[in-house]
C-alpha cells in the first residue's frame, strides 16, 4: 500500500464524509487545548516576534481544520492584548498527504478571514494561511522557519505498512486480522514497533531542522496506557472490523487472501515508547506527556438530519461506524476495490458488532498529548 497515495479521510460533505463525522477528532483537539495554551504562552513569555511560523501537521479537511489553528490565534491575541503589544505576523501552514480534500478548507477560508477581522479587529495579523501537501515523515519547511507545531490525530498512521507482515510464499502471518490483536504472532507485534520507531525518529528529525531553538510542538495521536499493545484500549477497534470483514468471507462476498493481504499502516503506542524515541533522537525536551480517555463516539450526538430535514436517532455503533468509515474507507477501496454496496454492507457489519461490544464493554480510546521544546 502506497500510504501517501492512498490514505486520505473521506472528501466533500456527503453522509459519509469526514467533515460530517469527526466528534471524536474534535474531542481530541478540545482535550489537547490547555497544553496547546501553555506551550504558546511559554513560547512568547520573553518575546514575541515580528513574524510567526505555525504549522498543523495532518490537519485534513472539514471543520477541524481550521479549529486548531483558530484557538492559536487567539492564544496570541488575547497575549498581544494583555502586553498592549502589537501583533506578530502569522504564517499559518496546513499540511496533510497529497490526496487530502485541500479544496474544502480553501472554500472555507474567506468566512474565516471575515470572522477574524470581525473578532480581532483589522490591527491584527496580518494571517497568511498556506496549504503544504506531503508527508510529515520527510521535510516540509525551510530551516528555522516555525515557531510552533501543532498536529492532532495523525501520528498513529505510519509511513507505510511494516516491512514483513506481507504474505511470504502462501502463508499469511497475520492470518484474519489486519492489525494487532490478541491472536498475533510476536513477530507481528515487533514489526509495527519498529515501523513506528522510525518513523516517529523521523518526524523528530525532520522538525529540528524546521524548528527554532526554543520553539515548541504539541502532538495528540492515538496511544495506549499499557506496555501490551494488544489490549482492548489500543486495538480493539480494529479486531471488530477484521471481523466483520470475514463474516463477509464466509458468505462468499469478499476473498479471505483479500483479508490476509490487507494491513493497517497504523500503530498506537505506549508513553514508554514515545519518550525512548524523543530521548534517543535527542533534538528535543518532554516538557508533559498525557493519557486522555476519549469514548469510540467521542460523545457525538444521538440524532441526524436526513434529507428532508427528518430526523433519525442513531446506536453508538453507527455513530462509531460512521467515525471509522470515513477515516479508514480510502485504504479500504484501494485494496478491496470500490463497491458502495459491499462497504455499506461491511460497515452495517461492524455497527452491529460495535453495539455489541459497547453493551457489554465500556472501552475508550488512550489519546496520548506531549509537548516538546527544541533544544537551544
Amino acid at each position: 500500500m502506497e500510504v501517501e497515495r492512498v490514505l486520505h479521510m473521506n472528501k466533500g460533505a456527503g453522509d459519509t464524509s469526514y467533515a460530517r463525522n469527526c466528534t471524536v477528532q474534535s474531542k481530541i483537539i478540545s482535550v489537547a487545548k490547555p497544553m496547546v495554551e501553555e506551550a504558546i504562552l511559554k513560547s512568547l513569555s520573553k518575546s514575541i516576534p515580528e513574524s510567526i511560523g505555525i504549522a498543523d501537521l495532518g490537519c485534513s479537511s472539514g471543520p477541524n481544520s481550521l479549529l486548531a489553528i483558530s484557538e492559536i490565534i487567539d492564544v496570541i491575541y488575547a497575549k498581544c492584548s494583555s502586553s498592549s503589544c502589537s501583533s506578530p505576523e502569522l504564517r499559518l501552514f496546513l499540511n496533510d498527504l497529497f490526496n487530502n480534500d485541500f479544496n474544502y478548507i480553501f472554500a472555507l477560508l474567506p468566512l474565516f478571514y471575515k470572522k477574524l477581522g470581525e473578532e480581532k479587529g483589522s490591527q491584527f495579523g496580518p494571517c497568511f494561511i498556506s496549504g503544504v501537501p506531503g508527508s510529515f515523515y520527510g521535510r516540509l519547511f525551510p530551516k528555522k522557519s516555525l515557531h510552533f507545531v501543532h498536529s492532532s490525530s495523525s501520528l498513529h498512521w505510519l509511513s507505510q505498512v511494516p516491512s514483513g507482515l506481507e504474505i511470504n510464499s502462501k502463508t499469511a502471518l497475520n492470518k484474519g486480522r489486519f492489525y494487532i490483536s490478541k491472536s498475533s504472532p510476536q513477530s507481528v507485534l515487533d514489526a509495527y514497533s519498529v515501523q513506528f520507531q522510525k518513523d516517529f525518529s523521523m518526524f523528530l528529525r525532520c522538525r529540528s531542522q524546521e524548528i527554532v531553538e526554543g520553539g515548541l510542538m504539541v502532538l495528540a495521536f492515538m496511544g495506549r496506557s499499557s506496555s501490551d499493545p494488544t489490549t482492548e484500549e489500543s486495538c480493539y477497534h480494529w479486531e471488530l472490523l477484521a471481523r466483520a470483514l470475514m463474516t463477509m468471507v464466509s458468505e462468499g462476498l469478499i476473498e479471505e487472501e483479500k483479508v490476509d493481504s490487507f494491513n493497517a499502516p497504523y500503530y498506537a503506542p505506549c508513553p514508554e515508547e514515545v519518550k525512548l524515541e524523543i530521548e534517543k533522537e535527542g533534538s528535543f525536551i518532554l516538557e508533559r506527556l498525557e493519557a486522555y480517555e476519549v469514548d469510540w463516539d467521542g460523545e457525538a450526538t444521538d440524532v441526524e438530519i436526513m434529507g428532508g430535514g427528518t430526523v433519525a436517532k442513531l446506536s453508538r455503533g453507527q455513530k462509531v461506524a460512521k467515525t471509522i468509515r470515513a477515516v479508514v474507507e480510502s485504504m479500504l477501496e484501494a485494496h478491496f476495490g470500490k463497491d458502495d454496496v459491499i462497504m455499506d454492507d461491511l460497515f452495517r457489519r461492524y455497527q452491529v458488532l460495535v453495539d455489541d461490544h459497547l453493551s457489554k464493554s465500556e472501552t475508550k480510546y488512550i489519546n496520548l498529548v506531549i509537548s516538546l521544546v527544541k533544544r537551544e
